[in-house]
């Protein structure tokens, strides 16, 4: 059965709710207070959400040469094209734990050398932030829902790092089984459940939507390698050491490098695929997940404490940095342009040097 057209973007699409403004500042109070937190007990300001990275890559993008009309859209619309691009895999909460604390991971790719008008907030840049997660769907619908789970996960920051630990690995075997039964664990990955995978092997995604040229998609990041696809169901001893899963990635990465395939689902029937509610994963049969380009990473080293100064600390990563082609949508992605600025800021203050968006892609030591 043919698909439906994919649906044109306009401004209308979006529909503001009248708690945002609320929710917004809720959310950058428990971002404000997650940097305070981590800088006071480790004298060093940290994120206030994916503070901890795995690894830290120089990647090339290379766009299909083949694409449909339809995928031909915003930076993808020239065939074969190559962005030079960073980036950065990390855990999701605010404080540096030990790698036997399993949490749902995060995938941050920063493109240059980008053309086009942008967006607010990133004039005079030449970049492109795309931020995915290994969850299909976001953790809660719109921006209250984000403010209350953030509230959480500031009252939780800077507690016992053990029982966090303890927790997990109580945790991992329940949500193992309850996916061999086909349910939904998807709350217990967030507490702590998260499977013992490889960094490198893992499925992320934009988790909501945005705009992709004259259409609406959200994106997906496959391993695309045999380098990192043999490691999809890689299982890791996480109680080998504070910092494995970058040990880990270190090894592949200096022996093998690889390739992940970057696709996008666009949005065809706004019944299943909404705009507003971040919570609903878009169904494939309505859409599948379409290839549009390659990401590639060449043998080199994971991650080191000079690559963390370079971009943990000198760089930052937000889904407003870049062109209208690939405007943010919705509930969620509307506090994102309102808190992420503030948390930056907050970070650079405690570091004592501001962040500038470089031009070029800074060479990683």
């Amino acid at each position: 059965m043919p698909h439906q057209s994919p649906i044109r973007y306009h401004a209308d699409l979006e529909t503001p709710s009248a708690d945002e403004k609320e929710a917004i500042e809720e959310i950058k109070d428990s971002m404000l207070n997650i940097i305070g937190k981590t800088h006071e007990d480790l004298g060093h300001a940290q994120r206030s959400v994916h503070a901890k990275s795995h690894a830290l890559l120089e990647a090339t993008v290379t766009v299909h040469p083949d694409l449909s009309a339809e995928l031909r859209q915003g930076i993808f619309a020239e065939p074969g094209r190559t962005y030079p691009a960073i980036i950065r895999i990390s855990t999701i909460p605010g404080d540096p734990l030990r790698d036997s604390v399993s949490l749902p991971r995060g995938f941050a790719i920063k493109l240059f050398d980008v053309e086009g008008t942008r967006l607010p907030g990133s004039e005079g840049d030449v970049t492109q932030d795309f931020l995915f997660a290994s969850a299909p769907a976001f953790a809660a619908p719109d921006a209250a829902g984000f403010a209350k789970n953030l509230k959480l996960i500031a009252r939780t920051t800077d507690r016992v790092e053990w029982a966090k630990s303890a927790l997990s690995w109580i945790l991992r075997p329940i949500v193992r089984g309850l996916e061999a039964m086909g349910a939904d664990a998807g709350a217990l990955k967030a507490m702590g459940g998260y499977p013992e995978t490889h960094p490198l092997g893992e499925h992320c995604y934009t988790q909501v939507p945005l705009r992709f040229g004259d259409y609406v998609a959200k994106l997906d990041i496959v391993p695309r390698s045999e380098s990192f696809k043999r490691l999809t169901d890689d299982r890791i001893d996480l109680s080998e050491g504070p910092d494995v899963l970058r040990e880990a990635v270190a090894e592949v990465m200096a022996r093998d490098g690889g390739e992940w395939t970057l696709r996008a689902q666009l949005c065809r029937n706004l019944e299943t695929q909404p705009i507003e509610d971040a919570s609903v994963v878009w169904p494939e049969e309505d859409s599948p997940y379409l290839e549009i380009a390659t990401i590639s990473v060449a043998p080199q080293t994971g991650w080191s404490e000079g690559r963390s100064r370079a971009v943990d600390d000198g760089l930052t990563f937000r889904p407003w940095r870049g062109i209208e082609q690939h405007r943010p949508l919705g509930n969620v992605m509307r506090a994102r342009r309102e808190v992420y600025p503030v948390a930056a800021a907050k970070r650079s203050a405690l570091i004592g040097c501001p962040m500038h968006e470089p031009k070029s892609r800074p060479e990683l030591p």
